[in-house]
């Protein structure tokens, strides 16, 4: 595609509904993917001209449309034929057994059993989608498988990547304004050095050299960071395989002005060295 955009970063999702198309959807917008639900299927041409021309400022985009958009079943398939540059398309599908017991479970009415039963309505929609099923690049069958299952799947099959990307927001903060709230993990560091006390360094904060030594210096922090640097270096490879794309990592002390913010700083690095992506958030530095 044109500006040095691969097929893999334009995705159409369709398929059976219940199959699993809006997690899908959440992961690759985790994934920096860009969106767009129930598109109607006239507008993906014009979409797609914009995307490939650069003139609209999104990298990777991602379409889910299904049987939901009137025309689908008429109008979808006469489009995609007629793209010069195709997107790449996932159909997503399960067994009668697993749509039903989703929809079940769910309590939501299949969009194609407004009379009949659940499973009426799945097979109905299953004959009328065969033909689109039959043009996918990728079909997953959902059937049996976790949300982590289904985002390696996707990973090794759809992305073609090997691992997952991971980012890691480390934040630092004061107990006394409250936890962050998109914690993952949490660590408290109240119980370190505490330049407060000392006049000289009270009115500086954690990005001064003069706090960093005091705070890292004593024994007891470097066991400390030590342990915390091994304790998350432990953790990650059970986040990746999860298929978590977003990791926030807080740590606390009294005001979030000195100690949380060398060791989170002190872990920013550490996280750094290791390839990983990494944010850091200093929230209460100023306060």
């Amino acid at each position: 595609m044109a500006n040095n955009k691969a097929n893999g970063d334009f995705i159409v999702i369709t398929g059976l509904s219940g199959s699993g198309k809006t997690v899908v959807s959440r992961f690759l917008e985790d994934l920096g993917y860009y969106c767009v639900d129930n598109l109607p299927a006239k507008l993906i041409p014009g979409l797609v001209e914009l995307w490939q021309k650069g003139k609209v400022e999104i990298d990777r985009m991602a379409l889910v449309i299904d049987i939901r958009e009137p025309n689908f079943l008429n109008d979808f398939p006469k489009i995609l034929k007629q793209l010069k540059q195709k997107p790449k398309l996932v159909f997503l599908e399960a067994s009668d057994e697993a749509l039903v017991k989703r929809f079940s479970e769910s309590r939501r009415p299949h969009p194609l059993a407004k009379r009949g039963s659940i499973l009426d309505g799945v097979r109905l929609e299953r004959k009328k989608l065969r033909p689109i099923k039959a043009m996918a690049d990728e079909v997953i069958d959902t059937t049996g498988l976790n949300i982590s299952e289904l985002k390696d799947l996707l990973t090794g099959r759809v992305l073609k990547e090997k691992k997952h990307h991971l980012q890691v927001n480390v934040i630092s903060f004061g107990y006394k304004y409250g936890l962050p709230l998109d914690s993952d993990l949490v660590f408290d560091t109240r119980f370190l050095p505490n330049p407060f006390y000392a006049d000289e360094l009270r009115n500086l904060n954690g990005k001064s050299k003069k706090v960093q030594d005091f705070v890292l210096k004593p024994a007891e922090t470097i066991t400390y960071l030590n342990n915390l640097k091994a304790f998350i270096d432990s953790q990650l490879p059970g986040f990746l395989k999860e298929g978590k794309s977003t990791l926030t990592i807080s740590i606390g002390c009294t005001g979030g002005k000195h100690r949380s913010v060398v060791i989170a700083e002190a872990l920013k690095n550490h996280l750094r060295q290791e390839k990983l992506e990494v944010k850091i958030i200093h929230r209460d530095i100023y306060k």
